[in-house]
């Protein structure tokens, strides 16, 4: 089975306070929302503290063009994403010729040559390595990339490869849309990165490793609007439907499921529940619909308030969350899942193993 090695998280240069951004929104939704004070509740009840901005908040404030925005989105993204892979490999004593194939995964931005071309020049990476840029699955998109990348791993046991995942969403913003979707967008979407590095199965290993054991992917038919962006003159506009913690609720458990009767699983093996938390109402309907107890939700409530949703990376950092502070033990599983537009959830089922 392929192997995590590590993962290694960048958070983006600018912190910012939910009050700070409170105050920002109040200033320039204002004259548009006669009923300011009351919408402005969203960002209490989001259960999130902090975040991290791409752009400090003074820059967010004006109106910026799509081409403004998408050069801030190439340049963070080279930074961070450089700063995420050296990290990583040095982490792992990776050299970068050692790398076969590199995954990059992200929807808040555009670039062609993408970002992984960039970083690889920067970085001086070998010139044999295989490239797999992947746009649009948003949130979904931290678990999609380790799911295509363990399908690769299976191909290729010899293999190492890098699944970075960067999202810049705050760039997304939009001064003048005065929809819903862009109020909640606003209170809850940041921007970070998550490198990983994953090994096949013939890759050299020793002690406690964390293997990927199989993958499930499933979308639900004729939900294109139910989550995405619109793209406009002035660049992405977000979409969020209303219903998406009734359709997670609905929708998710019978295909987690049919996900752990094809292993031979059931939730009395689930140690570690790695949500991506969408929000506090998606964490809400995660309980709801698996019957979960408030602790296995913990780990993504924590990135949650400390990161707010950085969409695709985001279930990244939970999963380090988890490693770093909750030490899983030998023979301990985790289910790690996310959701993104499509509709659509990837799931991916880990394990904590030893090997001698």
């Amino acid at each position: 089975m392929p192997v995590i090695a590590h993962v290694e998280t960048v958070n983006a240069p600018y912190p910012v306070t939910q009050e700070e951004t409170v105050e920002i929104v109040r200033q320039l939704f204002a004259p548009h929302f006669p009923n300011i004070h009351r919408l402005l509740k969203v960002f209490d009840n989001g259960e999130i503290e902090r975040r991290h901005f791409a752009a400090p908040l003074e820059w967010l404030k004006e109106e910026r063009s799509f081409q403004e925005k998408n050069d801030v989105y190439i340049e963070q993204c080279v930074e961070m994403g450089k700063k995420a892979v050296e990290q990583c490999l040095q982490s792992t004593s990776t050299d970068k010729e050692e790398i076969d194939a590199f995954f990059f995964i992200s929807s808040s931005g555009l670039s062609t040559p993408t970002i992984d071309i960039r970083i690889m020049n920067e970085l001086s990476f070998p010139s044999h390595v295989k490239r797999i840029p992947i746009w649009g699955l948003g949130c979904a998109g931290g678990a999609a990339g380790i799911s295509r990348a363990h399908e690769y791993l299976q191909a290729f046991p010899t293999d190492k490869v890098l699944v970075l995942c960067i999202e810049l969403c705050s760039l997304t913003f939009q001064q003048k849309d005065i929809s819903k979707s862009n109020f909640i967008g606003t209170s809850l979407f940041a921007d970070g990165a998550a490198c990983v590095l994953m090994t096949g199965e013939k890759v050299k290993q020793n002690g406690i490793i964390l293997l990927t054991k199989d993958t499930h992917s499933v979308w639900l038919k004729d939900s294109e609007d139910v989550m995405g962006w619109k793209v406009k003159d002035n660049g992405l506009h977000v979409v969020f439907s209303r219903d998406i913690p009734t359709l997670i609720e609905k929708w998710l458990k019978p295909n987690v499921d049919e996900f752990l009767k094809k292993m031979n699983q059931s939730w009395h093996n689930v140690n570690y529940f790695i949500a991506h938390p969408g929000g506090k109402k998606v964490l809400d309907a995660y309980e709801k619909s698996l019957s979960l107890p408030r602790q296995k939700t913990n780990p993504s409530r924590e990135v949650l308030r400390k990161q707010g949703n950085m969409s695709a990376p985001t279930v990244l950092y939970v999963l380090k969350n988890i490693i770093d502070h909750y030490h899983p033990k030998i023979n301990e599983n985790g289910l790690l899942t996310a959701l993104g537009p499509g509709f659509c959830a990837e799931m991916v089922w880990v394990e904590w193993r030893e090997l001698k």
